[in-house]
This record gives C-alpha cells, structure tokens and sequence, in this order.
C-alpha cells in the first residue's frame, strides 16, 4: 500500500554549467511542489505511516529551502531537479528503513524528476 503527501516551496536557482545562451544558466525561481510517496504494509494503527509523522520528517527540509538560493545549500551546488530529489531521498529514507519512498519534485506544472529507494 502506498500513502502520498505534498509539499511546495519556493527556491531560486542557477544552474552555470550550462552553456551560454541557455535559459537556465540565468538566475532564475520555481514555485517547486514535491510529492512524497512511502509505501509499505498498515500497522496496527491501520497506517502505512501516520501523515504527521511524514510531515515532521519533510517540512523541516522543506523549511531549508523556501525562499532561498538553492545553490547555498549544503549539497545543492548545482541544485538541478534531479540532484534535489537525491537531496531530499538522502535525508527521508535513512529515517524510514523498512518503508519505500518515492520523491517526485516538480520544477514547472509540465517538467519533473522522480526516484524511489
């Protein structure tokens, strides 16, 4: 059974490995949304996990990069969508061992990066 919660922030970043000319290679920002998907078996409560929990485990990493330039952050110096679904896949899975989680961040309405562990 899989259970999904969804978060938003937004971030600006520059991605300067780009070559000249390309849009992205600009300071530029996102209203980011991110889907955080755990799958695994109810408990006695009836819960895969208990969405507070989930919650108490993304909003603080959330918190680290609302309204900020991502390219700041520790882990994040080339903050392109699919380097930050590791970033946050990094961070939540070592605190849910026994469940899969899944991260889909989404940069635009159209464009957008998943991975599971």
């Amino acid at each position: 059974m899989k259970i999904t919660a969804e978060f938003s922030f937004e971030g600006a970043h520059q991605l300067a490995h780009l070559p000249e000319g390309h849009k992205c290679k600009r300071l530029h920002g996102h209203n980011w949304r991110m889907i955080v998907a755990v799958e695994g078996e109810p408990d006695g409560r009836g819960f895969v996990m208990d969405y507070a929990e989930l919650e108490a485990i993304v909003d603080p990493l959330v918190a680290q990069l609302d309204h900020r330039f991502l390219n700041e952050i520790a882990g994040l110096s080339c903050p392109t969508t699919e380097v930050m679904v590791g970033w946050f896949l990094d961070r939540i899975k070592p605190l849910l061992p026994d469940k899969r989680v899944t991260v889909t961040l989404y940069e635009t309405p159209r464009y957008s990066a998943e991975e599971s562990r």
